[in-house]
């Protein structure tokens, strides 16, 4: 079987490192679904403005391998420990599939591009292939008691986020609830925790730089991406 991307996703992030590690997670990221010609059909979004959520089945673009192991070390772990792939969400798989739930914002059914979908929460970089978009459906998709395996397990912790007004002045109005929400999820990788290092992220045209010691994650300098 064969299968081509119908649309693909416009986001604020042009490099993996910075994008949040789960969708939702960060809701105040904004996002444009733009289909590929043959499927810019209002009629094939008929209905989909009366779900509040959607999933999004997209590709790893960036992770093509023409081998796969059957372990990944999971960045959560510290990436010192190993696991089945299949009981990860890591990008290194037979088939290099992501699945994301993200909230419709609203559904744009006319332009030149049209029709577009506005969604929010998207940990998707920005160009990625969409493959399918499906409703989702809080009676079935929703599931409270479900365990969350290793992944429930370890600890999750927001860092406290200083910015200092001279450079805050410098990101976009429209883009600083995003920015420090995703800079709150501490981009780094877990196993890094050297407080001199100064780390670069890249978000809506700007290049952020920043360094972390303990629980505080402080903006070093904002420029405009090179």
């Amino acid at each position: 079987m064969e299968i081509h991307p119908i649309a693909h996703i416009r986001t604020d992030f042009r490099e993996k490192f910075g994008i949040p590690r789960q969708s939702g997670l960060v809701e105040a990221l904004e996002a444009v679904v733009i289909f590929e010609p043959p499927y810019r059909v209002p009629d094939a979004v008929r209905g989909l403005e009366e779900f509040s959520h959607l999933w999004l089945i997209w590709e790893f673009s960036r992770a093509r391998r023409e081998n796969w192991s059957p372990t990944v070390r999971p960045p959560r772990l510290g990436g010192n420990r190993r696991m089945g792939v299949f009981a990860t969400r890591s990008p290194f798989r037979p088939n290099a599939l992501g699945l994301s739930a993200v909230k419709l914002a609203s559904v744009e059914p006319e332009g030149p591009q049209g029709p577009v979908l506005h969604v929010a929460g998207a940990d998707l970089l920005d160009g990625t292939p969409i493959y399918d978009i499906k409703p989702y459906l809080p009676y079935a998709d929703a599931l409270p008691d479900a365990s969350g395996g290793f992944a429930g397990q370890v600890e999750r912790r927001l860092l406290r986020v200083d910015c200092p007004p001279p450079l805050m002045e410098l990101i976009r109005p429209e883009k600083r609830e995003a920015l420090l929400a995703v800079l709150a999820q501490d981009p780094r990788p877990s196993y890094q925790s050297d407080p001199e290092r100064v780390y670069g992220l890249g978000f809506a045209g700007m290049e952020i730089r920043f360094t972390v010691n303990g629980d505080v994650l402080t903006v070093t300098a904002v420029e405009a991406a090179k």
